[in-house]
């Protein structure tokens, strides 16, 4: 009987055996799950934090844009005459930037008059052809404000009298609003004395800049609510 219990005893040995083998593996399966799955949630906080860098990076990237148009915004035209800009187009001031000042002024409805005399003095080219030049340009309100008599009289002498006067408006170089006040000699040989600072100057004491520092290709252009006429 001894014997027959010890050859029971060594059977159910080995037939508990396999079973606790297999309850180890499968604890160690269950355990490198578990580490896989640790893994893989340890690697997902680092793909959501690459996540969130790049949106943090996307959110810096207005910084620096800002930061850029702040800069435009420092060189940007001034005055209550700007709003008769267009917003948009040709005629706006990214698009006068674009072209030289004769055209520029063409595309701007605020400045029509100012083109018919340009283009019946015959000086749409050398506006154009300038090279670095500071336009006073008086504003369609400036001309109606002029003696109906001397402006005939001006349109009825292109190449004299209206040539004078619309050169006269003409500075040689790119004038700042920084460089802008003091007496500048004009195209016509005659000198225009401007008055001011910050956003506030006037030409020869009666022509207040309305909108300033508006940029052409080749000019630097100071809109103004009346023309300046030959000093008689």
């Amino acid at each position: 009987m001894k014997t027959t219990s010890r050859r029971s005893l060594a059977a159910a040995l080995v037939l508990s055996l396999p079973l606790a083998l297999g309850a180890c593996g499968s604890s160690d399966d269950s355990g490198s799950g578990d580490s896989s799955a640790a893994a893989s949630s340890a690697a997902t906080p680092a793909a959501s934090d690459s996540s969130m860098a790049g949106s943090s990076s996307d959110t810096a990237a207005p910084s620096s844009s800002a930061a850029g148009n702040g800069m435009d915004q420092a060189a940007a035209p001034f005055g209550p005459g700007c709003a008769a800009v267009p917003k948009s187009g040709k005629g706006s001031f990214s698009g006068m930037a674009q072209d030289p000042v004769a055209t520029a002024a063409s595309n701007n409805p605020a400045l029509s008059t100012l083109v018919t005399a340009v283009k019946k003095a015959g000086l749409v080219d050398t506006l154009n052809n300038a090279k670095d030049i500071t336009v006073l340009a008086p504003t369609n309100d400036a001309f109606d404000k002029v003696p109906k008599a001397t402006m005939d009289k001006a349109m009825g002498d292109p190449k004299g009298l209206l040539t004078t006067v619309l050169t006269g408006h003409v500075i040689q170089g790119k004038l700042t609003p920084e460089q802008l006040a003091g007496t500048h000699k004009t195209l016509s040989g005659s000198t225009v004395k401007v008055t001011g600072s910050g956003e506030s100057f006037t030409a020869d004491t009666n022509a207040k800049v309305v909108c300033g520092n508006v940029q052409t290709a080749n000019a630097t252009v100071y809109i103004i609510d009346s023309v300046l006429l030959p000093k008689s």
